[in-house]
């Protein structure tokens, strides 16, 4: 699809809260967006405006739409999990209800969905799993079967353990510290599971790290991984080139892409993970338009 077609399914709404609550670590947002609602895509994203009009706060920030609902009450919803990090996300949680705030979305290219029935594992890290719900129940409608696997540092880390058990057929908990499910990282069980289902499709969502390592496992079992990426960004819509990561296209060539636009979700295997380095990507000297060294 090309950038501007995708420009023309992207609408902006002043959108109003009409629900806040805490969920463990995290704030889950419902937010009056019927444009949006109408648009989006598992996988897809939002910008938020924060600060309100009088801010210094210039960007906006990005969240992964946990959930829509193009019809009802309110003419449309759509619901985001926010973690409070800086003075941008601590601005959102703080929204009541019936505050107002500036949507763009849906952004972003969304998770591809099998054409025919077929075993498929979800993984996400921490509230990086606000995505897989709503993917969960549209596989499930295509008669996939469908297991999760949940993880974070800690219990109050996780997010949605009891959402997924009515999502899937089957869900695994993981923590680093083993406060709640397994003692380890969301990798360590995944090769039975994709074993034993015989899946054909992991995705995933979560930190960089933890979706090269589930790549690598599927890959090794057999598996196509489809990753929601992490990575920063600043403007959502392609312009300030902040979010640019290396990916392989179909011709073999490694490109810097902005994942805000040909992302965020990737084939796990087009992922240059080699180049990352502390979360962020340096440009791989086979790069289409590197640098050469020397000058030559």
């Amino acid at each position: 699809m090309s950038e501007r077609s995708l420009r023309a399914r992207v609408t902006q709404e002043v959108a109003e809260v009409i629900a806040t609550r805490r969920v463990g670590a995290y704030q889950h947002i419902t937010l009056v967006a019927p444009g949006v609602a109408e648009l989006a895509r598992p996988g897809q994203f939002v910008a938020l405006a924060v600060g309100g009009e009088t801010s210094g706060t210039l960007l906006r920030r990005s969240f992964s739409i946990h959930k829509v609902s193009p019809s009802g009450t309110y003419g449309g919803t759509v619901e985001i999990v926010v973690s409070a990090v800086g003075v941008g996300t601590r601005w959102i949680v703080e929204r009541a209800p019936h505050d107002t705030i500036d949507v763009v979305g849906p952004l972003g290219k969304a998770f591809p969905l099998p054409t025919a029935p077929v075993a498929c594992v979800l993984v996400g890290g921490g509230y990086g799993s606000a995505p897989l719900f709503w993917l969960a129940g549209e596989l499930r409608e295509r008669g996939c079967h469908v297991e999760m696997v949940l993880g974070a540092a800690s219990e109050d880390k996780l997010f949605g353990v009891v959402e997924a058990r009515r999502s899937s057929d089957g869900v695994t908990v993981t923590t680093d510290d083993g406060s709640a499910g397994q003692r380890g990282w969301v990798s360590d069980p995944l090769p039975e599971i994709i074993d034993r289902t015989k899946a054909g499709v992991v995705y995933g969502c979560g930190p960089m790290g933890m979706l090269e390592s589930i790549t690598r496992v599927a890959e090794a079992h057999g598996a196509v991984a489809q990753v929601a990426v992490e990575e920063s960004m600043a403007c959502g819509v392609g312009v300030c080139m902040t979010c640019v990561m290396p990916v392989v296209g179909s011709d073999g060539r490694t490109r810097m892409v902005r994942s805000c636009v040909e992302g965020p979700v990737f084939r796990g295997d087009r992922v240059r993970w080699d180049a990352f380095d502390g979360g962020h990507a340096r440009v791989p000297d086979d790069a289409v338009g590197a640098p050469k060294v020397g000058g030559h």
